[in-house]
């Protein structure tokens, strides 16, 4: 049995959940620690240790600390893009003094690693849309976005100065059937999904011809488990990798679900979600993880779309 220790922050969110269940199944479920505001329930409670954990309650968080001793730390508690706009001090105070306290944690007790992931959130109006290079105008309109910048300086300073080994990847939109949609503006092609099983219809709160790079759940996993088991000299990049999967519309998404369900119906009434997708990239470059810790993807969207329904059908079976 491996002598890791991880603690994971978040773990109640869309990527907590499976990355712990991904996790423990590497390293045994008594050392991976899960955690999360709010109290967890199902599968991830119940297959290993969980605590209640808010990451602002530096008190609470020495505690947890001691008591485990994690050697490594997965920090995944944030407010999201959409949800982080409609209460932006907030937003900002969770997101950077959460990370702060995280950080110096790994200074003083000389943990082995951090994970801290980013977002294609850091991007702006000024960045180049198609096949956004690894370095380019970083220029975000979103309290998220500005919060995921100014995290990517400090991982990279706390690198730099005080040997912390800090990796984080910049998501696109997050895909996947465990978990319900988190608040953030890719959120659309997790419950578009959920809705044409459901409903046979789904109305879209980003126009027919958004077009933003998205991630499969599995893909995302193995990303992130791959930066982190590489060794510490392949590892480049200090402030975030991109890394990339697809790219698709609302408009193409809805034509890959009509592959299996031909009825399928889309509206759209874009809200204010709408502004913040239009800052962000169409496609990411991604060619530094694929040279630095051989990054790659194995989903496309129909295959994506396939997995999705076959895997919330079973799901919605079993409830019955």
């Amino acid at each position: 049995m491996s002598t890791e220790r991880i603690l994971i922050i978040g773990s109640g969110g869309q990527l907590g959940t499976e990355l712990c269940e991904s996790l423990r199944g590497i390293y045994g479920d008594a050392n991976v620690i899960a955690s999360d505001v709010r109290p967890l329930s199902g599968s991830v409670a119940e297959s290993g240790p969980s605590e209640v954990l808010d990451i602002l309650d530096k008190n609470r968080f020495t505690e947890i600390l001691d008591q485990y001793k994690p050697t490594q730390i997965y920090h995944l508690a944030a407010l999201l893009s959409a949800t982080a706009e409609k209460n932006p001090k907030l937003g900002w105070t969770l997101n950077m003094d959460g990370l702060f306290h995280v950080l110096d944690a790994a200074k003083e007790r000389n943990l082995a690693k951090v994970y801290w992931p980013s977002s294609i959130a850091v991007f702006g109006p000024n960045t180049p849309r198609v096949q956004t290079p690894q370095h380019c105008v970083m220029d975000p309109n979103t309290i998220y976005g500005i919060t995921k910048l100014a995290g990517e300086r400090y991982c990279e300073y706390y690198f730099e100065k005080h040997g912390v080994d800090v990796r984080s990847i910049r998501y696109p939109g997050l895909i996947g059937y465990k978990s319900a949609p988190g608040g953030g503006t890719t959120d659309y092609a997790v419950d578009i999904y959920h809705q044409a099983l459901e409903h046979g219809k789904y109305e879209c709160f980003l126009s027919s011809e958004t077009e933003l790079p998205m991630l499969y759940m599995p893909d995302a996993l193995r990303a992130t488990i791959s930066l982190m088991e590489a060794p510490a000299e392949q590892i480049q990049i200090r402030s975030s990798y991109n890394v990339a999967g697809m790219s698709f519309t609302p408009e193409q998404i809805a034509a890959s679900i009509r592959h299996d369900i031909p009825g399928f119906e889309i509206s759209y009434a874009p809200d204010y979600r709408q502004h913040i997708a239009d800052s962000w990239p169409k496609s990411i470059d991604d060619g530094k993880a694929r040279m630095d810790w051989g990054w790659k993807p194995e989903y496309d969207l129909q295959g994506m779309t396939d997995d999705m329904l076959m895997h919330l059908r079973e799901m919605k079976s079993q409830k019955v």
